[in-house]
């Protein structure tokens, strides 16, 4: 693929990753790629991934579902052994790869996983702002021995 600088183009379904599927609130939708391998001027072999996809995320605020559009550009170096990695220029990300087998599935899988959000947020959703005014206000305790101290205040 490298040295016949091959491209392939496509849509897979979400629900064909099984991955990723596990971090979506269902299966639905596909993810639009294009893939380009090639050598650059010093002789590094490359993967140009690029992917678009909106995926259906649960809120961690609102607990609604709603769709974060995704949309992955990475180069990485394919690599057959991790010693090589050290050699790649800085712009690369690793790509360890089997006998120089890989699995375009995977490595589109593998990037959309990366760009997920930690935590999940619905850009709309209604922030919460914790301050010390709306925290309900604590009762002064009462002492029990309050009523023996005015007795006993009383009789000097």
């Amino acid at each position: 693929m490298v040295q016949a600088q091959r491209s392939f183009e496509g849509k897979l379904p979400l629900a064909a990753m099984s991955r990723l599927r596990d971090s979506l609130a269902n299966r639905e939708g596909e993810v639009a790629y294009a893939i380009e391998f090639g050598k650059d001027e010093i002789g590094v072999a490359h993967m140009r991934v690029r992917a678009d996809a909106t995926l259906p995320l649960t809120c961690q605020r609102t607990l609604e579902v709603f769709g974060l559009p995704v949309h992955v550009d990475a180069t990485l170096g394919l690599i057959t052994r991790e010693e090589d990695e050290a050699a790649l220029p800085g712009n690369y990300e690793p790509l360890l790869t089997a006998n120089g087998q890989i699995r375009l599935v995977d490595v589109i899988e593998d990037e959309l996983i990366l760009a997920l959000p930690v935590v999940p947020l619905k850009p709309d959703a209604p922030a919460r702002v914790w301050n010390d005014a709306e925290e309900p206000q604590e009762e002064p305790q009462r002492n029990p021995f309050a009523a023996l101290k005015k007795m006993k205040v009383a009789k000097k």
